[in-house]
Order: structure tokens, then C-alpha cells, then sequence
């Protein structure tokens, strides 16, 4: 394998350290004490109780199959946080949206924990730290469209695979 350039490499040595230093591992249901995952607290972290979000807008955004996440929806389904209805506009548009259960989850945790963040952020001088977090969001931005394109080239495979869509 080829050396990778500094900023690579100084990004994979970075990253891991800043997710584990602010990773939650497990979320548990404040009311019920069910332990979800931290993909299913992602997920709920991405939905709301009042604007929907479509099945293939939330797979799009989280880098997955709509496949992979009508499976993870289903699960959430079942277990009572989102739920699935029609648009009023386009019956045929199903959307997702959190229940009160999930709402209470998401409301008392997050993928990230918050204090272990803002201890994180302490350890940075104020002077530097506008910095550090624009450059956050600038990744994030990049994380973004490389997560946009790969689900777009997925679809594009998937449907040459099949025989060229709908």
C-alpha cells in the first residue's frame, strides 16, 4: 500500500481519539431500562416528532441501503420510539417520525455524551477553539458528500444489477 499523505494519516490517528474520548457505547431507555444500540440512538438522534423524514432520506443521509435501514426501522418500529405513517400530500409517501418514547430517548441521551465533549472542548484555548470547531464542520461537510455519492454510485449499481430501475 502506498505511504498516505501527512493529513491523511494525522486524520486516522486523530479521529479514533476524539471518538472515544466522546463515544457513548450504550443508550438505555430512561422509563423502560431497554439498552439500544448506538446505531439505533443514531438513528432516533436523526428523526423528530413533528417534521417527518422519509425512509430513503434518513438511508441517504446515514450512509445505508434503504434495505439496511428499513430493517433497523422495523426493529424501532416494533419497540415503540419512531413511527411510520402516510404523507396527507402523497399517500403513497410513507413517514417516519418519533414517538413520545423515542423523543424521551433522544432527549436524555445522545450517540455523543454531551459532558465528555465539552470537557474535550475545555482542554482547547478559546483562542483556538473557533478554529478547531470550523474545521469540525468542515469534515463533516466533506463527510457529508462523500456519504451522498456513495449511496448515489450504490443505487447506480444496484439498479445495473437489476436491470436499470423502476
Amino acid at each position: 500500500m502506498p505511504r498516505l499523505p501527512r493529513d491523511v494519516r494525522t486524520l486516522l490517528i486523530a479521529y479514533p481519539r476524539i471518538y472515544f474520548a466522546c463515544h457513548r457505547r450504550h443508550v438505555r431507555d430512561p422509563a423502560t431500562r431497554r439498552l439500544l444500540s448506538a446505531h439505533q440512538a443514531s438513528i432516533l438522534d436523526h428523526l423528530d416528532t413533528v417534521d417527518p423524514m422519509t425512509l430513503g432520506e434518513l438511508a441517504q443521509h446515514m450512509g445505508v441501503t434503504p434495505a439496511t435501514m428499513s430493517i433497523a426501522i422495523d426493529r424501532l418500529v416494533h419497540a415503540g420510539y419512531v413511527s411510520r405513517g402516510r404523507s396527507a400530500a402523497d399517500r403513497r409517501r410513507a413517514e417516519l417520525r418519533l414517538t413520545d418514547a423515542g423523543q424521551r430517548i433522544k432527549s436524555a441521551s445522545s450517540v455523543l455524551e454531551p459532558q465528555r465533549a465539552k470537557t474535550l472542548l475545555e482542554r482547547i484555548p478559546a483562542t483556538e477553539r473557533a478554529a478547531a470547531l470550523a474545521g469540525l464542520v468542515r469534515l463533516a461537510a466533506a463527510a457529508d458528500q462523500v456519504i451522498r455519492e456513495r449511496t448515489a454510485s450504490s443505487r447506480n449499481r444496484a439498479r445495473s444489477h437489476t436491470g436499470g430501475g423502476r
